[in-house]
């Protein structure tokens, strides 16, 4: 099978959108304190991203740095628009910025961070991170909308923007992947390992603030 034929067949049985705590945000279950919560952990998420793209990119071959670091560019400037989002539940930037994160969540980040020390490995670790993004991001925007009554810029931009640019953030990382020369069960574990650490953070968030 297409190498990302199966990961997106992982990503689909293992999808976060079936995780007990988004299953509670589409049902309007959270409470405020709940998405203030989720918010400074997933921010030690949002954060490092362009991080994790860094040796990705000084790995990769000369074709496709420039698309990469312009993608890069875009995580990096999504960092303020969560900062915003955070703001509208009651987080204030210097909390948001000073906070550090759960057990869990340390271990969600470095458990991908440590999939990013190969080109094609790290490819895969981030198509699997981002394939999914732009679904999940619709469904937050209307839970928070339906449930929670936000619909501000403020509130809203981060998932709106991730609605379009991780489709493009993919399709990156699978032009990558469909030309790897990489062992096909390598690329599947790393895949596993990315999946594992999205649901690991939900963990966090499902055990803290439910």
């Amino acid at each position: 099978m297409n190498i990302t034929k199966k990961i997106d067949e992982m990503i689909e049985e293992r999808s976060l959108l079936k995780h007990p705590f988004y299953q509670a945000w589409s049902d309007g279950k959270l409470t405020k304190e709940s998405l203030a919560g989720y918010s400074k952990e997933y921010f030690q998420l949002v954060k490092e991203v362009p991080s994790f793209m860094a040796p990705i990119i000084q790995k990769a071959p000369e074709s496709v740095v420039k698309e990469l670091v312009e993608n890069q560019q875009e995580e990096s400037d999504h960092i303020k628009p969560w900062i915003a989002f955070a703001g509208e539940l009651g987080i204030s930037e210097e909390e948001l910025l000073s906070y550090s994160g759960l057990p869990k969540t340390k271990q969600a980040v470095s458990d991908l961070n440590e999939l990013m020390d190969t080109f094609e490995g790290g490819a895969c670790a981030m198509y699997a991170f981002e394939k999914e993004i732009p679904k999940i991001s619709q469904t937050k925007l209307d839970g928070l909308a339906e449930f929670y009554g936000m619909t501000s810029d403020e509130a809203t931009e981060y998932f709106k923007l991730h609605t379009e640019a991780d489709i493009r953030h993919a399709a990156s990382w699978r032009n990558i992947l469909e030309k790897s020369s990489t062992d096909y069960d390598k690329l599947i574990e790393i895949a596993e390992k990315s999946i594992s650490a999205q649901n690991l953070l939900l963990d966090s968030c499902f055990e803290e603030y439910c």
